[in-house]
């Protein structure tokens, strides 16, 4: 029997990647919904090809263009309700969250109170609602099977394993399109720059927090929340290759590390498969060809985002909301060209700073914080940065 897939952002890297991992296998799964924002033309054309029973956009006007262009077999829907309803109104077993920022926080609450499993490539719903997240999976039964990379590493390092026994879990980072580069060097970089990873395909949002190490931030957070594990035992370590995605650390000192290459449909698959494993239309791993594998310590001065990551995630609370949020604006800015790259981490810790922190937040505070944190990184002036 095929396995029904609901995928929140299916026009985006991970939704794209999602569907040709689904293209690959067939006979494993249907998809049962597909939300893909604005982009309209390319909806219609995964409509087509996998013939879902919904469809969601992000505005009425988009929904019209789309109904214009499917089969009325498939309905149309709009907005956050949309939202809602693919995340929980269909038949779909898993639904694969990849939406991005913190938008993805009630669709996943959603499918999780109607008992659907969850692939999460949305971090931000862990970093800014973790506690809430993690005790409504565990009271509906519901397993949160994770695609990132690094997650799905440790993830899969842990099979097996008795959690504890771990000594230490360690996120491996590329370095992003920067890592070469020193403080001094950071002045006046370009947009264009910025987006040219050196390995990873992504979306733009997900590529510039790699060159802040904001993203490697938002996974230590994401780890803790997945693995129970305090925070002085989540470690990052530089990797240029990106060949190790992650590893741990037991009580013995023995190391479990996860290997392969740099192609996000392998943590896909694993997730939509687990605990089966398929073949991939990805290639297989040479280390002979690649010959040498390179690492360094991380330097928290030189990536100050990480550093407030980390102390956002040990004050808990509200404060890794309004981490997440003023970063998602911060970027937004950025891309726009509106502030330099430098001053994505001056917005973070200027709203940060102003934060006053709830420390046991209800769902309420969050959604509060996360507006109040976004307001203030919009309206924080050049001038000011």
């Amino acid at each position: 029997m095929s396995k029904r897939i609901a995928i929140l952002g299916s026009t985006g890297s991970i939704g794209t990647q999602t569907l040709d991992v689904v293209r690959h296998h067939p006979e494993q799964f249907t998809i049962e919904a597909l939300a893909g924002g604005y982009n309209v033309e390319l909806l219609a054309r995964q409509i087509a090809e996998f013939r879902p029973k919904l469809a969601v956009v992000a505005t009425a006007e988009a929904a019209r263009e789309l109904a214009a262009l499917v089969s009325a077999d498939t309905k149309v829907l709009c907005g956050e309700e949309g939202l809602l309803e693919a995340a929980a109104g269909t038949e779909a077993q898993i639904v694969v969250t990849a939406l991005v920022g913190s938008q993805g926080l009630r669709p996943t609450l959603a499918a999780i109170e109607a008992g659907k499993h969850i692939g999460l490539a949305n971090k931000e719903t862990l970093v800014s609602a973790g506690a809430i997240v993690t005790e409504a999976a565990r009271r509906k039964g519901v397993a949160l099977l994770p695609i990132d990379s690094e997650h799905s590493a440790i993830f899969q390092c842990l099979n097996g394993e008795n959690r504890a026994e771990i000594s230490r879990i360690t996120l491996t980072a590329s370095g992003g399109s920067f890592r070469d580069k020193s403080r001094a060097e950071l002045e006046g970089v370009t947009v264009e720059q910025a987006l040219a990873h050196p390995n990873w395909s992504m979306g733009a949002k997900i590529t510039i927090d790699s060159a802040t190490m904001v993203n490697k931030g938002l996974e230590v957070i994401e780890a803790h929340w997945l693995f129970g594990l305090p925070y002085d035992r989540i470690e990052v370590l530089i990797h240029p290759e990106s060949v190790i995605h992650s590893y741990v650390e037991f009580a013995d000192n023995s190391v479990i590390a996860q290997l392969g290459n740099p192609d996000m449909r392998i943590p896909i698959q694993y997730a939509l498969t687990y605990p089966q494993r398929l073949s991939t239309p990805t290639a297989p791993l040479d280390l002979a060809a690649i010959g040498r594998l390179h690492f360094r310590a991380m330097d928290f001065e030189r990536f100050p985002c990480l550093r407030l990551a980390y102390a956002c995630g040990r004050q808990g609370g509200t404060a890794p909301t309004v981490f997440n949020a003023a970063n998602e604006v911060a970027v937004a800015r950025f891309l726009r060209g509106e502030i330099a790259f430098l001053q994505i981490e001056r917005i973070i810790e200027e709203a940060l700073a102003a934060h006053q922190m709830v420390s046991r937040p209800a769902l309420e505070d969050i959604h509060a914080a996360d507006a109040w944190a976004r307001g203030v990184a919009a309206g924080l002036s050049v001038s000011k940065l």
